[in-house]
Protein backbone atom coordinates (compact mmCIF):
# COMPACT_ATOMS: atom_id res chain seq x y z
CA UNK A 1 0.00 0.00 0.00
CA UNK A 2 1.54 3.31 -1.09
CA UNK A 3 1.45 6.02 1.58
CA UNK A 4 3.19 9.19 2.75
CA UNK A 5 3.02 11.83 5.47
CA UNK A 6 1.89 15.19 4.10
CA UNK A 7 1.74 18.43 6.08
CA UNK A 8 -0.91 20.87 4.89
CA UNK A 9 -2.32 24.25 5.85
CA UNK A 10 -6.04 24.63 6.55
CA UNK A 11 -8.24 23.30 3.75
CA UNK A 12 -11.60 24.98 3.13
CA UNK A 13 -14.61 22.97 2.02
CA UNK A 14 -18.23 23.67 1.13
CA UNK A 15 -20.81 20.94 0.98
CA UNK A 16 -23.59 19.13 2.77
CA UNK A 17 -23.53 16.99 5.90
CA UNK A 18 -25.69 14.67 7.93
CA UNK A 19 -25.34 12.80 11.19
CA UNK A 20 -24.74 9.05 10.66
CA UNK A 21 -23.28 6.01 12.34
CA UNK A 22 -21.28 3.16 10.82
CA UNK A 23 -24.44 1.06 10.42
CA UNK A 24 -26.32 3.70 8.41
CA UNK A 25 -23.39 5.47 6.76
CA UNK A 26 -23.54 3.83 3.31
CA UNK A 27 -27.28 4.35 2.85
CA UNK A 28 -27.17 7.93 4.13
CA UNK A 29 -24.01 8.72 2.15
CA UNK A 30 -25.77 7.75 -1.08
CA UNK A 31 -28.65 10.13 -0.23
CA UNK A 32 -26.22 12.89 0.65
CA UNK A 33 -24.23 12.46 -2.57
CA UNK A 34 -27.43 12.48 -4.66
CA UNK A 35 -28.43 15.78 -3.01
CA UNK A 36 -25.03 17.46 -3.28
CA UNK A 37 -23.32 16.31 -6.48
CA UNK A 38 -25.82 17.86 -8.94
CA UNK A 39 -25.42 21.19 -7.07
CA UNK A 40 -21.61 21.21 -6.71
CA UNK A 41 -21.27 23.50 -9.74
CA UNK A 42 -23.10 26.25 -7.80
CA UNK A 43 -19.91 26.70 -5.76
CA UNK A 44 -18.06 29.50 -7.52
CA UNK A 45 -14.64 29.38 -5.86
CA UNK A 46 -13.95 25.67 -6.25
CA UNK A 47 -10.41 24.29 -6.43
CA UNK A 48 -9.95 21.37 -8.83
CA UNK A 49 -12.54 18.81 -9.85
CA UNK A 50 -12.23 16.38 -6.93
CA UNK A 51 -14.81 15.92 -4.20
CA UNK A 52 -14.33 15.14 -0.52
CA UNK A 53 -15.99 12.45 1.56
CA UNK A 54 -15.39 13.69 5.11
CA UNK A 55 -15.91 12.03 8.48
CA UNK A 56 -15.98 14.40 11.46
CA UNK A 57 -15.96 12.30 14.61
CA UNK A 58 -16.39 15.48 16.70
CA UNK A 59 -13.26 14.82 18.76
CA UNK A 60 -14.44 11.42 19.98
CA UNK A 61 -11.36 9.35 20.68
CA UNK A 62 -11.11 7.03 17.68
CA UNK A 63 -10.57 3.91 19.80
CA UNK A 64 -13.86 4.45 21.66
CA UNK A 65 -16.09 4.77 18.61
CA UNK A 66 -18.68 2.00 18.28
CA UNK A 67 -20.88 1.03 15.29
CA UNK A 68 -23.65 3.12 16.91
CA UNK A 69 -21.56 6.26 17.53
CA UNK A 70 -22.88 9.29 15.69
CA UNK A 71 -20.60 11.46 13.58
CA UNK A 72 -20.97 14.00 10.78
CA UNK A 73 -20.56 12.72 7.24
CA UNK A 74 -19.90 15.34 4.58
CA UNK A 75 -19.84 15.43 0.81
CA UNK A 76 -18.00 18.58 -0.19
CA UNK A 77 -15.57 20.27 -2.56
CA UNK A 78 -12.43 22.25 -1.87
CA UNK A 79 -12.65 26.04 -2.16
CA UNK A 80 -10.32 29.04 -1.97
CA UNK A 81 -12.32 30.69 0.84
CA UNK A 82 -15.59 30.42 2.74
CA UNK A 83 -17.04 33.79 1.70
CA UNK A 84 -19.79 32.49 -0.61
CA UNK A 85 -21.77 29.45 0.55
CA UNK A 86 -24.79 28.49 -1.58
CA UNK A 87 -28.15 28.19 0.17
CA UNK A 88 -28.65 24.75 1.72
CA UNK A 89 -24.91 24.12 2.00
CA UNK A 90 -22.43 24.58 4.84
CA UNK A 91 -18.74 25.33 5.21
CA UNK A 92 -16.02 23.41 7.02
CA UNK A 93 -12.37 24.14 7.73
CA UNK A 94 -10.17 21.05 7.77
CA UNK A 95 -7.46 22.14 10.19
CA UNK A 96 -3.95 21.93 8.87
CA UNK A 97 -1.35 19.53 10.15
CA UNK A 98 0.11 16.14 9.35
CA UNK A 99 -1.90 13.53 7.47
CA UNK A 100 -1.13 9.93 6.64
CA UNK A 101 -2.11 9.87 2.97
CA UNK A 102 -2.81 6.48 1.40
CA UNK A 103 -3.34 5.90 -2.30
CA UNK A 104 -6.16 3.38 -2.52
CA UNK A 105 -7.26 1.42 -5.57
CA UNK A 106 -9.88 -1.26 -5.04
CA UNK A 107 -13.46 -2.12 -4.25
CA UNK A 108 -15.70 -0.51 -1.66
CA UNK A 109 -15.85 -3.90 0.08
CA UNK A 110 -12.05 -4.01 0.42
CA UNK A 111 -11.81 -0.49 1.86
CA UNK A 112 -11.71 -1.70 5.52
CA UNK A 113 -8.29 -3.23 4.74
CA UNK A 114 -6.91 0.31 4.95
CA UNK A 115 -7.91 0.49 8.62
CA UNK A 116 -6.42 -2.92 9.32
CA UNK A 117 -3.15 -1.70 7.81
CA UNK A 118 -3.21 1.62 9.72
CA UNK A 119 -4.21 0.23 13.13
CA UNK A 120 -2.27 -3.06 13.10
CA UNK A 121 0.83 -2.26 11.07
CA UNK A 122 1.50 1.40 10.43
CA UNK A 123 0.60 3.12 13.73
CA UNK A 124 2.36 0.62 16.03
CA UNK A 125 5.56 1.02 13.99
CA UNK A 126 5.42 4.80 13.62
CA UNK A 127 6.01 7.83 15.80
CA UNK A 128 2.42 8.97 15.22
CA UNK A 129 -1.06 8.65 16.73
CA UNK A 130 -4.40 9.54 15.16
CA UNK A 131 -5.27 13.19 15.72
CA UNK A 132 -8.72 14.54 16.62
CA UNK A 133 -9.45 16.22 13.29
CA UNK A 134 -11.78 15.17 10.48
CA UNK A 135 -10.69 12.29 8.25
CA UNK A 136 -11.39 12.53 4.53
CA UNK A 137 -11.09 10.89 1.17
CA UNK A 138 -10.24 12.86 -1.93
CA UNK A 139 -12.35 11.43 -4.76
CA UNK A 140 -11.59 12.08 -8.45
CA UNK A 141 -14.34 13.29 -10.76
CA UNK A 142 -14.58 9.71 -12.13
CA UNK A 143 -15.34 8.17 -8.72
CA UNK A 144 -18.55 6.15 -8.55
CA UNK A 145 -19.31 3.71 -5.71
CA UNK A 146 -20.98 1.46 -8.31
CA UNK A 147 -17.65 0.99 -10.11
CA UNK A 148 -15.99 -2.35 -9.49
CA UNK A 149 -12.63 -0.60 -8.89
CA UNK A 150 -12.15 3.01 -7.76
CA UNK A 151 -9.11 5.11 -7.00
CA UNK A 152 -8.99 7.67 -4.20
CA UNK A 153 -6.62 9.14 -1.64
CA UNK A 154 -7.38 8.56 2.03
CA UNK A 155 -6.30 11.34 4.43
CA UNK A 156 -5.98 10.32 8.09
CA UNK A 157 -5.03 13.10 10.54
CA UNK A 158 -2.00 12.16 12.61
CA UNK A 159 0.31 13.86 15.09
CA UNK A 160 3.65 12.89 16.50
CA UNK A 161 3.65 11.17 19.87
CA UNK A 162 4.79 13.77 22.38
Amino acid sequence: MKYSIITVKDIYAIGMKMSVNFQTMHIEMAKLARAFMPRRHEIINRIGTHAFSIQDYKQQHFKTITPESLFDKWVAVEVTDLNTVPKGMESLTLKGGDYLVIDYKGTVADFPKIWQFVLKEWLPNSEYVIDDRPHFEKLPETYNPQNQINEETVWIPVKKVS
